[in-house]
């Protein structure tokens, strides 16, 4: 019974210390969720200023002939997933691997219908590992990325587009709802929409206004991919809240059990000892 009860206190003090460690990745996850849902919300502008001159350059220009904006058969597709370093963060990664490689198993033959960029070590290994045709991939980004962390794989996923090696690329990542809900989504972002834009202010180009959207449309594109990974950085924290959360009321709960049991075992302990004293002294009488 002695051996039990110490069994039963070592257990308590591990799940303990364990839950002081959740705790904490909890109060530190919820730190950098709100630097990362205030990195997301101060990119929006810039965003949302350069796809209104996009759309406004598209609309007032006719015969446009960028490849980023035609449309063409699609032989080939490309996707570019966006996971995480880090694990401990529930279903996150797992949900958003599970979408894509069922979209793809129903929308391919064969490998060579399309190929991946991946962000985030998670998502590399898982990949990798299942031997599924990994061209690019970005792993070790920080907590608050900048868009030079980004702009390499960027850059190389909309270039491999103009360039004809596929035909259509996918944004696939984690769409930020709110601090308890993360949605994975599949966005076609190239080739781009812009239509129903309008001439919204009287632009001056130089030296023409194709050639400026020439230059504008990558960027638009790379900036598409920056903000889904600032989404997915807000995303990752909430889900490892939401994680560790659970994790420490877990321990509370496995604690309580704990502590009941070891108290009953005291108990009988006790009662058993007590047994024994009676027994003897009756003996002895």
């Amino acid at each position: 019974m002695a051996k039990g009860m110490r069994e039963i206190k070592r257990q308590i003090k591990s799940t303990q210390n364990m839950k002081q460690i959740t705790k904490a990745m909890e109060m530190v996850a919820a730190s950098k969720l709100r630097r990362a849902q205030e990195a997301a919300q101060a990119a929006r502008p810039y965003s949302e200023k350069i796809q209104e001159v996009v759309s406004s350059i598209a609309a007032g220009t006719k015969g446009i002939k960028n490849p980023i904006l035609l449309a063409r058969d699609i032989k080939k597709t490309g996707y570019l997933v966006i996971t995480t370093d880090r694990g401990l963060a529930g279903g996150f990664n797992a949900n958003l691997l599970r979408t894509m490689i069922q979209t793809i198993r129903s929308k391919h033959k064969s490998q060579d219908e399309y190929t991946i960029f991946v962000v985030g070590r998670k998502g590399r290994d898982f990949l990798k590992k299942r031997h599924f045709p990994v061209m690019g991939e970005v792993t070790g980004l920080s907590d608050s990325p900048t868009f030079a962390d980004i702009k390499v794989l960027a850059s190389q996923a909309v270039q491999n587009y103009v360039d004809g090696n596929y035909d259509e690329l996918y944004l696939v990542y984690n769409k930020f709802n709110n601090a308890i809900s993360q949605e994975p989504v599949m966005n076609r972002i190239l080739p781009l929409d812009v239509t129903g834009g309008k001439a919204v202010a009287n632009y001056e180009y130089e030296p023409s206004a194709e050639e400026v959207l020439d230059v504008l449309l990558p960027k638009y594109a790379e900036t598409l991919i920056y903000s889904a990974l600032l989404e997915s950085k807000a995303g990752e924290f909430g889900a490892r809240m939401n994680a560790m959360g659970n994790a420490t009321r877990n321990a509370t709960e496995f604690i309580n059990r704990l502590t009941i049991v070891y108290n009953r075992a005291r108990q009988a302990s006790i009662t058993q000892e007590i047994t024994e004293i009676v027994a003897g002294a009756n003996a002895q009488s």
